[in-house]
């Protein structure tokens, strides 16, 4: 079988904020043969992640644990798709398979225990098949491991999540309820629940803003934004504070000034910061599946995506995400 596979791909590797004119779509034919051990898919979804730019650069500190972008080349990503063919026992034709695939029409991959690719299962199979790429897939893994196994929540506790519209973020604060835009805050309030919200854009001074709205002092801040963002909820934490680092969208283009926090404040606050990725938590990831399904089925969480539609649209999608616009999970639907 061949089947000719667009795919996207950078020009160059991107060392400041993206642009189209970075990105270009590219073809080629893959052949899938019988007897090869390998399994065709037809992507369906692909997830679009600002932790990709860090990948796209010449250097990088994400490069000690992610897969360096080689321009011209496809772009490895979290998906969602359906087997064409296959030559492995594992997988069948039909099948519905999450996973790293790419930011193309077709993948190939050969099974093995290293294989980040498996099948929907039947336990979870009555939901959307995008949610399988963010709620049920690593956005939710990273706001459940972050904040259960990082943060320790303990009842009564103040907690502060940044880019809390986002796919993360939007999870974490309904979790701990058991901002860009206007339209972002009032979404935040009055369709997740949260006690408050606000636009960090028209706040002048954020140590204050949040002086205003922590009057007792911030004991968990999920970190997904850095720079001037981190300094300021240091300050506002109080003794014991915990610190969950997935994410600094605000440092990744290079454009901003990074944080400088207050190591003083780290010290005699006896504040942990630590740093982790989802899969840090795959032993977690049957749990969390059973339990965020009955969450969703009950309608105690609600899931918000923002969908773009066709492989061209990837590179504005992925661009869209450093300038604020998306709301909720990235995703692009290419079938």
């Amino acid at each position: 079988m061949e089947v000719e596979n667009r795919y996207v791909a950078v020009r160059h590797h991107v060392e400041g904020s993206p642009s189209e004119e970075d990105f270009e779509v590219k073809a080629a034919t893959v052949r899938w043969t019988p007897g090869s051990g390998e399994v065709l898919v037809r992507n369906l979804y692909v997830s679009v992640d600002p932790y990709q730019l860090n990948r796209m650069k010449r250097h990088s500190a994400s490069h000690h644990s992610v897969e360096v972008i080689v321009p011209g080349e496809r772009i490895s990503a979290y998906g969602a798709g359906k087997v064409v063919a296959s030559a492995c026992a594992e997988y069948k034709e039909g099948d519905v398979v999450v996973g790293v695939l790419a930011w193309e029409d077709y993948t190939m991959f050969r099974a093995s225990p290293t294989t980040l690719i498996g099948k929907v299962d039947d336990a979870s199979s009555g939901f959307p098949l995008s949610y399988h790429i963010g709620v049920l897939g690593t956005s939710g893994m990273t706001a459940y491991g972050g904040f259960y196994e990082v943060c320790k929540p303990q009842r009564g506790e103040k907690v502060f999540l940044s880019a809390a519209s986002g796919s993360v973020g939007s999870l974490v604060g309904q979790f701990a309820k058991l901002a860009g835009t206007q339209a972002k805050v009032d979404l935040l309030k009055d369709k997740l629940g949260f006690d408050d919200a606000f636009n960090y854009k028209e706040e002048p001074d954020l140590k204050a803003a949040l002086k205003k709205r922590f009057p007792d002092g911030i004991d968990i801040y999920f970190e997904n934004v850095g720079g001037e963002m981190l300094e300021a909820v240091l300050a506002n934490m109080n003794a014991y504070g915990r610190v969950a680092v997935c994410g600094a969208i605000a440092e990744y283009a290079g454009q901003g000034r990074r944080a400088a926090p207050d190591l003083l404040e780290v010290i005699y606050k006896r504040i942990t910061l630590r740093g982790f990725f989802a899969f840090d938590f795959l032993t977690k990831f049957q749990e969390y599946v059973e339990t965020i399904g009955g969450l969703i089925t009950e309608g105690k969480i609600q899931v918000v995506e923002d969908i773009s539609d066709g492989l061209d649209s990837v590179p504005s999608a992925f661009i869209a995400l450093f300038r604020g616009e998306n709301v909720g999970k990235k995703l692009v639907k290419l079938a």
